[in-house]
């Protein structure tokens, strides 16, 4: 199983995924165009892209469903029944054939790779995350969440590799140009982990087959890549965790794609 991160932040998100069987992508928070040159950027075609696994219906996730799935027939968008109904208006006309079910807490299987859907907080209609499984190998993302439950953490832990969010830096956010309305929702427990959420979160699942972590979903307005990954790499190492030596900490961009890797190795 290879991945790239093709872009994380709160402008946009979408990660790349593919098996021998299966080219998948997770979420499309991008225009067509730009989705396009991002899958170029790392030498794959979207034209090739099987299936759309959509994780809620805020648009910097969603935002090229519609053009995706109308512009290529033979993709299948999953996602759950409440965050379709939820999906803006802007988002066009979703053919029937091509959606398909996938509630939170369920398990499906393409073949040669198995995914677990589970829920999350955040304040949309149904958000949910993915953790992907291939050759005894897993791959999770959880971003856009107020909070790690134990339940989502006992899915993920021990994951080979996973993206975290780290979406703030307390101080930035709450002295940053955001209104305090918006500021509270962030910070609230349907609003988004901070990098010292996102440590802490990784500190609990992490487990020795874990060998990369990628910090996501950073705010443009109220983090920095520097920032996010000093406190997490140092809130690892206080607690005797082996940043550089049993795994590594990895930034992701807004709008530059990480390099391909493959899972477990």
């Amino acid at each position: 199983m290879r991945v790239s991160v093709l872009a994380s932040s709160s402008s946009g998100n979408e990660t790349y995924i593919e098996t021998p069987s299966h080219k998948v992508l997770v979420d499309a928070g991008f225009s067509g165009k730009k989705l396009a040159a991002m899958m170029q950027s790392i030498g794959r075609d979207l034209a090739d892209v099987d299936s759309l696994f959509l994780t809620h219906e805020h648009s910097d996730h969603s935002k090229g469903v519609g053009v995706l799935t109308r512009r290529y027939p033979g993709m299948t968008l999953y996602a759950n029944q409440r965050t379709l109904e939820a999906l803006p208006a802007s988002i066009g006309k979703l053919s029937a054939q091509q959606v398909k079910l996938f509630e939170p807490g369920e398990t499906m299987s393409l073949g040669d790779l198995d995914i677990e859907s589970f829920g999350v907080s955040h304040d949309a209609a149904q958000a949910q995350f993915y953790q992907f499984h291939h050759d005894d190998k897993a791959f999770a993302i959880l971003t856009d969440t107020g909070y790690v439950s134990d339940r989502v953490a006992g899915t993920i832990r021990d994951a080979d590799a996973l993206v975290m969010e780290c979406n703030h830096d307390l101080e930035m956010l709450r002295m940053g140009p955001y209104p305090w309305p918006l500021k509270q929702r962030i910070l609230s427990d349907t609003g988004h982990l901070s990098n010292e959420d996102g440590a802490n979160a990784i500190m609990d699942v992490i487990g020795t087959r874990t060998k990369r972590v990628y910090l996501g979903h950073l705010s443009p307005h109220n983090n920095m890549k520097e920032l996010a990954h000093l406190t997490v790499a140092s809130m690892l190492k206080e607690q005797g965790l082996g940043v550089g030596r049993d795994f590594d900490v990895y930034d992701t961009d807004p709008a530059v794609a990480d390099p391909m890797f493959t899972v477990g190795a």
